[in-house]
């Protein structure tokens, strides 16, 4: 009894291996049969005419092309519109800052008929002269420094050499025939001054 008992456990233990075998068998089968797969695409890939990859990777790169072109086309056509934008209006903050000085301006002519006292027309235009320099002194002018200095072809034109001056005034600006300006440190006018000699 105990050796049929034997047998039997031995036949399970031999059929348990039997089915483990045709499972690893069955698992192989799969992994082959997607090996095989994966290569057929491989080599279906591979077997494609090199004409057709080249032709595929051109399309590929006008398209990338011409969106890059689109792209920087856009970008021009903003930037020269924000330009033309720019330019158009962008003296509005001088032209508002100097508004005020127009009025004050319009004011003095109002006043300068009804009266006939030139020191009051002459007091008026002053405050009106140092207003205007207040407004251009904000917008980032200032006038260039001629009082005593010494000539510098960068902030000055000389118009003028005024011989006989001594050799204290010599290379010195003597007279400023017309002021000069800079803009946030830039010559926008250069002073006419007569030099000394």
């Amino acid at each position: 009894m105990e050796e049929e008992k034997m047998n039997i456990e031995e036949e399970g233990k031999s059929m348990e291996g039997e089915q483990l075998n045709i499972e690893d068998a069955d698992n192989e089968k799969v992994e082959e049969q997607e090996a095989a797969a994966e290569q057929e695409t491989a080599e279906a890939t591979d077997e494609r005419d090199p004409l057709d990859v080249a032709l595929d990777q051109i399309a590929d790169l006008k398209d990338k092309y011409l969106r890059q072109v689109a792209e920087f086309d856009n970008y021009r056509k903003r930037t020269l519109k924000e330009r033309a934008e720019l330019i158009l209006n962008g003296g509005e903050k001088a032209i508002t800052a100097l508004l005020p000085v127009i009025d004050d301006m319009e004011r003095a002519l109002q006043n300068g008929e009804k009266t006939d006292d030139p020191q009051v027309l002459r007091e008026g235009m002053e405050l009106i002269y140092h207003k205007m320099l207040k407004v251009l002194e904000g917008l980032g002018v200032e006038k260039i420094d001629t009082e005593d200095a010494d000539f510098d072809t960068d902030v000055h034109e000389a118009v003028a050499m005024v011989p006989g001056m001594g050799d204290d005034k010599k290379g010195k600006v003597i007279d400023c025939l017309t002021t000069g300006y800079k803009l946030n440190n830039k010559v926008i006018r250069h002073a006419k001054v007569a030099v000394g000699q």
